[in-house]
């Protein structure tokens, strides 16, 4: 299991910040998660994308971005500058998800698409072949400390078997509400994302080996 940490808990609570992402540099974490939000797609914003690329610049993590945005032309062109791993957009703004997931490729970036929990999986067979990730997300999007929604669970699931049974070649990534407790029930997903679990204790590295099956 890869284990992607995110920041959005340290970067709400506005404390230390640049020490504690440093912190998450210095563990084995595989990928740095970023969590963007415009305050119009979700209600909350992060703050300014300059301070949020000044944050970030000394990562030698590879990125894994997830832009909860409106205008994903707008967030691709500011966070394509860290070269990311994926960079992960919705599917519920993206009016035709196939023009996205061949900019991000073009960019040089792999092309994740994200469902929110009462968006079925059914809606993205027409592009599983093109997906590098999909992110399946375990809460609403926007906030974190949430409660893991069981309905994900099938969600997993279901991804596995159409990758199993056809071919693909995506990942599978879940994000919401995993801490240790959770880790048996998303044993399909290849990537979990971890942030208040993480962050919020004072050893990150033992937390992140708690996540590793």
């Amino acid at each position: 299991m890869q284990v992607a940490c995110s920041i959005l808990s340290i970067v709400e609570k506005k404390v230390d910040c640049k020490q504690k992402v440093d912190a998450l540099n210095d563990t084995n974490c595989d990928y740095l998660h970023l969590d963007i939000m415009d305050g119009k797609f979700v209600d909350m914003k992060t703050f300014p994308d300059q301070d949020m690329l000044n944050l970030v610049k000394d990562i030698k993590k590879p990125f894994d971005i997830h832009i909860m945005v409106e205008d994903i032309g707008k967030y691709l062109d500011i966070y394509k500058v860290l070269h990311p791993t994926y960079l992960t957009f919705h599917y519920e703004v993206a009016g035709d998800p196939s023009t996205w997931i061949q900019t991000l490729k073009q960019n040089g970036i792999g092309a994740g698409i994200a469902i929110k929990p009462k968006t079925p999986v059914s809606v993205l067979l027409p592009y599983l072949n093109e997906l590098n990730l999909i992110l399946v997300m375990s809460v609403e999007p926007g906030k974190g400390g949430q409660t893991f929604l069981d309905s994900s669970v099938a969600k997993l699931e279901q991804l596995k078997q159409l990758r199993d049974e056809n071919g693909y070649h995506y990942q599978i990534e879940v994000d919401g509400g995993i801490n240790e407790n959770m880790i048996d029930r998303v044993k399909d997903a290849d990537i979990v994302v971890s942030g208040s679990f993480v962050t919020n204790a004072d050893n990150y590295q033992k937390q992140i080996d708690l996540l590793r099956i």
